[in-house]
This record gives C-alpha cells, structure tokens and sequence, in this order.
C-alpha cells in the first residue's frame, strides 16, 4: 500500500515549540521596529500563529492588523521584507536552520466576527 501524501497530520512537539519560538521572537521584532526597512515603519500588526514544516525550514506567520490598517497591504509589506525579518530573527534563535517566512493573513478573527454577527440575528 502506498501512502497518499495529503495526509492530514499532527504537527509534532518539536514543530509546535519552534513555531512558538518564532511567533514569540517575530512579535518582539516587529513591536520594536527593529527591521530597518521604510515600508515597515508605523506597521501595526500581531503575530497570531506561526506553523513550521516538518522539517523546519519553512514557516508559515499568520498576521492581522490591528487599528483598521489594511491586513493584505501589511502581509505584502512584511512579505517584500521577510529576508530582512529573517537576518534580524537569526541571531534570536538557538537553530540550526532559520527557516524561510511566508506571511499570510489570519481570517480565524473576521471569520469569528461573522459567526457571531449570524448569531445576533437568529436571536
């Protein structure tokens, strides 16, 4: 038997603690400004989740805005930015492989949003 490779599997105890790491270590950079880089400047953005690959050279960082800022212009910015995000993140990091940043957006809260405007109504 072969295995199908769109499995749906758990990530592992290592992929979730170094995904932690770097949405921990992202959220400090990215709140004190420490990547210079213009396009950046006054971005106001909260790192929601980070989800690393099995093999941890890829990491998926989901963001959202926050005071009414466009979220896919803010995920555009960070992305033009993600090779500077990661020099900055290195140094931060007890790892052997920093992995490449591909910034998405977080619909979980405007999904939430939705659900709970639906609701209100039924009521």
């Amino acid at each position: 038997m072969s295995r199908s490779r769109h499995t749906t599997k758990a990530p592992s105890q290592r992929q979730l603690r170094a995904g932690e790491l770097i949405r921990h270590e992202l959220a400090q950079i990215l709140q004190r400004e420490e990547v210079h880089d213009d396009s950046l400047f006054g971005l106001n953005v909260t790192v929601t989740e980070v989800q690393a690959s099995p093999d941890l050279r890829n990491a998926t960082v989901y963001v959202t805005t926050l005071g009414g800022q466009e979220t896919d212009d803010a995920v555009r910015r960070l992305s033009v930015a993600s090779a500077k995000i990661r020099r900055v993140l290195a140094p931060k990091l007890a790892m052997k492989f920093i992995p490449d940043l591909h910034f998405k957006r977080d619909a979980s809260f405007d999904t939430a949003d939705r659900i709970d405007q639906l609701l209100r109504q039924g009521r």
